[in-house]
């Protein structure tokens, strides 16, 4: 008898080690996928600053400068280049075979000429306007800026975004309904087992840790990184 008792104590010492094991392992990879979760969302925020380029040349007060161009007001005359990234929304004035790239604000990829002429009503296709955040890829231009900041289409377009109403998406409508089934059936048996500890004449301590370990068992941990993870294999 006191080697089959010695052995059952071992193999629970044993089995609470494995599951001491299989938790630090559980919370590990949640800790990972959220953390890597979380850098990828601010590497995607963090990639907008870069639509604001430090500094930029004007005209001004007749003399040709270089400000930061956070400080553009509308009316003056900028000088874009090569390589530039426009710093305004801006009308052509002067067009040395100018080029822009348009795709992070229409996905179009392909360059369009910059001309001083207006060609169309729709701003967005008229050949004589360049928008904020977007690049020159050739040529250089000059242009007069009609709108900064928050004004510009992006700007309205950000800000557009932020003030929308975000109705959740069906999946998550379903999992905050399945987490709430889970935590109201997890709490009624960790209740349930508190008080069968009562009956079983067990210590007011070992019936709540008990209780209490039934209800985080049957939480599942991580649920919203373990459906991305699925959902992008």
């Amino acid at each position: 008898f006191f080697f089959q008792a010695e052995d059952g104590i071992r193999d629970a010492q044993e089995s609470r080690g494995l599951g001491d094991v299989y938790k630090r392992q559980v919370v590990t990879i949640t800790g990972t996928v959220t953390f890597l979760q979380n850098r990828k969302s601010q590497a995607i925020m963090s990639t907008f600053k870069n639509f604001i380029p430090p500094q930029c040349t004007i005209f001004r007060d007749g003399e040709k400068k270089s400000i930061d161009a956070s400080k553009l007001v509308p009316g003056d005359i900028i000088e874009v280049k090569d390589g530039n990234r426009i710093p305004a929304d801006m009308r052509v004035i002067f067009s040395q075979e100018m080029k822009v790239d348009h795709s992070s604000l229409t996905g179009e990829s392909d360059l369009l000429n910059r001309i001083p002429d207006c060609t169309n009503d729709n701003p967005l296709e008229t050949k004589n306007l360049c928008f904020f955040g977007t690049l020159c890829k050739s040529g250089i231009g000059k242009g007069i800026v009609i709108k900064t900041g928050d004004n510009t289409v992006i700007g309205q377009i950000a800000n557009l975004a932020s003030t929308a109403d975000t109705e959740a998406s069906p999946l998550k409508k379903e999992l905050d309904r399945f987490i709430v089934m889970i935590a109201i059936i997890s709490i009624c048996l960790g209740v349930l087992f508190f008080c069968m500890g009562f009956i079983l004449k067990y210590s007011a301590i070992t019936n709540m840790v008990f209780a209490i370990g039934i209800i985080v068992a049957n939480v599942p941990e991580g649920l919203y990184a373990t459906i991305t993870i699925a959902l992008t294999l």
